[in-house]
């Protein structure tokens, strides 16, 4: 099976302050969390001969927190694949376009927006992930 997850951050415009939205199931990864196993692949080639497209992940991640079609914009060149038991996974990175964070609508679903110091308790895979998309986001 050939799963897609979106990890979503905003950036404060005017500080640069990044956060990472945290999903109930205790992840950054959207739809759902990554399984214990997984681990991060950085070779190239990519393993996976299609890979999804990361619009379908932003309309289903805005469906979930019930915002306006468009409050999530693609990261473009950010993408990676992640193997567990031999599946592969790609995951993008995708942020919110509002000047503020959508706390309301992240608390609705029972997310909470993280700094990158509150990701401390997450699975090594997913710390890999954050680290890496915190560099694409900085620059």
């Amino acid at each position: 099976m050939h799963a897609a997850r979106v990890i979503l951050y905003h950036k404060q415009a005017t500080s640069a302050r990044t956060r990472f939205l945290r999903f109930r199931h205790g992840g950054v990864c959207c739809p759902d969390g990554l399984p214990a196993d997984a681990e991060l692949h950085l070779d190239a080639p990519a393993l996976a001969a299609i890979v999804t497209h990361p619009a379908m992940l932003l309309r289903t991640a805005e469906a979930q927190l019930k915002l306006p079609r468009g409050d999530l914009e693609s990261d473009a060149g950010f993408h990676c694949q992640m193997v567990s038991h031999g599946a592969v996974s790609d995951v993008f990175l995708a942020h919110f376009t509002a000047i503020d964070p959508p706390f309301e609508a992240a608390a609705a679903i029972g997310a909470a927006f993280i700094d990158l110091t509150q990701a401390r308790g997450l699975p090594t895979a997913e710390l890999s992930l954050l680290r890496l998309a915190y560099e694409h986001v900085l620059g």
